[in-house]
């Protein structure tokens, strides 16, 4: 059983504890919001030569890339354009794995399932289901490798509903879903890397496949760079630690990194800890949390949340649990270090907060596909990049993480990154910053009020059935539920 984090020193990422292993990366880039991802990812693909790995929680071939540019030369339907590439790149072999039960949300909305599109005809696009993976949990990873040359991993989707500009407009026609209805704004990110750190995510994705298929596939060396040309990276020749949360299953050995990597960053923080999150559900994340929030003078703590999770059975499910972490975080709060807010858009719109980011007093900077829910840290299969710089020496790193910071909090205030970067040194305190700039009105960030659970949210909260830590948990109170 893990403790609650303490205060700790050194270093968070450590090879074979909190991570699966650590690799160089020439680039490593992070992108906000879709709309930078799926333009960066169709510039990468069309530069590929050998291989192309998209491996996810679920796709929709019918959305569009690139919605914002008319592009003549290549179609810019996700499934038109997969088909392109292999027409016109006879040595390219494309392969997509999808979570299998994830299907059943494509067939839920009306969309045409993989299987029986007319292009997974072709003999070098192979499109598995994945169902390797315990009963309840979900094949989570969202990784996309290119010729192991450039890969991109984080928490977007190549489905419907992503797609969105920073700017977060409350209306935008240009997100609506490919049959016409109108999908609301949507704050998420991703990563991506070139080098070993690209190889090493091509063993994964690889291993992956393995797992779900049975097929075997050999590495190759990397193709020529295909990093995109106006994807500017924000590190460069740093080390990245990759972590992985799966399930031990068969013959698939349990690896339970990401979690330690959260509660060592958290043990580590010192002055600030800034986590955007689509849940704050983990009681295990939200104990060490907590923890640090009884100490004194330790560290103030940012969640930025939604307002409410998607879809009714997740706001039943991770919302209740919300109430009790949240309100746990509150009760160890002696000194106002910890602030939970929502962001909306300028027109009132709740914005959908789906990134996965955890930022630790401009040393540690993680991004990945694992959310602050029991489910991502013992039960689903998970991926996430982390870096970090300690020490003087590394004083331009630290600047470029402090930057995302402001960079993110500038998205959601609606003011210029250089403005937080300011506030920030005044006030000598992220929430000072944060609270210097919010609005009654208009683009802002919301404090996060809490309802009062009933009875039956109460005890669905505290079977955690639904969100279950490991395999074991889910099956045991199943069969309790089911008595």
């Amino acid at each position: 059983m893990n403790r609650p984090a303490a205060r700790s020193t050194g270093c968070i990422i450590k090879s074979g504890q909190t991570c699966w292993r650590q690799e160089l990366a020439q680039r490593f880039a992070l992108i906000v919001d879709a709309a930078d991802y799926f333009s960066a990812l169709k510039a990468a693909m069309i530069r590929a030569e050998k291989t192309v790995f998209l491996i996810g929680w679920d796709f929709d071939l019918r959305i569009h890339l690139d919605p914002r540019n008319r592009d003549d030369e290549w179609p810019d339907k996700l499934g038109n354009f997969i088909n392109a590439l292999v027409e016109r790149k006879p040595a390219l072999e494309i392969r997509l794995l999808q979570w299998d039960l994830g299907m059943l949300k494509t067939l839920a909305r009306g969309s045409t399932p993989l299987f029986i599109l007319g292009w997974m005809a072709h003999q070098r696009v192979h499109v598995r289901l994945d169902h390797a993976h315990p009963l309840g949990a979900s094949h989570h990873q969202k990784i996309v490798v290119i010729d192991d040359a450039i890969a991109f991993c984080g928490g977007i989707d190549t489905t419907i509903g992503r797609w969105d500009t920073s700017a977060h407009r409350g209306k935008d026609r240009r997100r609506d879903s490919p049959w016409g209805y109108a999908q609301g704004p949507w704050h998420d990110a991703t990563t991506a890397v070139d080098g070993a750190a690209a190889q090493a995510l091509g063993i994964l994705a690889r291993e992956r496949w393995r797992m779900a298929t049975g097929e075997t596939l050999a590495p190759h060396e990397p193709a020529e760079d295909a990093w995109p040309a106006k994807l500017r990276p924000n590190l460069k020749d740093v080390m990245v630690g990759i972590a992985r949360t799966q399930p031990s299953h068969q013959k698939q050995k349990a690896a339970h990194e990401i979690e330690a990597l959260y509660l060592a960053a958290i043990g580590a923080a010192r002055r600030s800890i800034y986590i955007e999150s689509q849940y704050c559900a983990s009681r295990k994340i939200g104990d060490a949390l907590a923890h640090r929030l009884k100490e004194r003078g330790g560290p103030e703590i940012v969640i930025i949340n939604p307002k409410t999770a998607e879809g009714w059975l997740e706001e039943e499910v991770m919302d209740t649990a919300r109430v009790r972490v949240v309100g746990m975080l509150r009760d160890s709060d002696r000194e106002d270090r910890f602030h939970i807010y929502y962001p909306v858009a300028a027109d009132g719109t709740p914005i959908y907060v789906h990134a996965k980011i955890m930022i630790v007093d401009g040393r540690f900077l993680k991004i990945g596909s694992s959310n602050l829910n029991n489910r991502s840290m013992g039960l689903d299969t998970e991926c996430d990049l982390a870096v970090e710089f300690a020490g003087k020496g590394n004083r331009t790193a630290r600047h470029a993480i402090a930057a995302i910071v402001d960079g993110l909090l500038a998205e959601h205030l609606d003011v210029e990154p250089p403005d937080i970067a300011a506030a920030r040194k005044a006030e000598g305190s992220l929430i000072g910053a944060i609270e210097k700039f919010i609005r009654p009105r208009g683009r802002t960030l919301k404090p996060l009020k809490l309802r009062e659970l009933n009875d039956v949210e109460k005890r669905l909260a505290e079977t955690q059935i639904l969100d279950p830590e490991r395999p074991r948990q889910f099956t045991s109170k199943l069969k309790r539920l089911l008595r």
